[in-house]
């Protein structure tokens, strides 16, 4: 197996890792509370997806 002959330059592996971010979630606005959730999910707030209720959300 080959090795490589000369070592790599601190910029040259800083620059290879440097695509490494991270990313912010796409988040869209429910159109029954206008609060945040993630697309295709089940609102977390008001429990409405797609239209209807489909979860029960108990308030502490």
């Amino acid at each position: 197996m080959a090795n490589p002959t000369s070592r790599h330059s601190r910029a040259r592996r800083d620059k290879r890792r440097a695509n490494w971010k991270g990313e912010t979630p796409n988040l869209g606005q429910c159109p029954e509370c206008k609060e945040l959730k993630l697309p295709h999910r089940a609102c977390p707030s008001c429990g409405a997806y797609n239209g209807t209720k489909v979860l029960e959300i108990v308030e502490k």
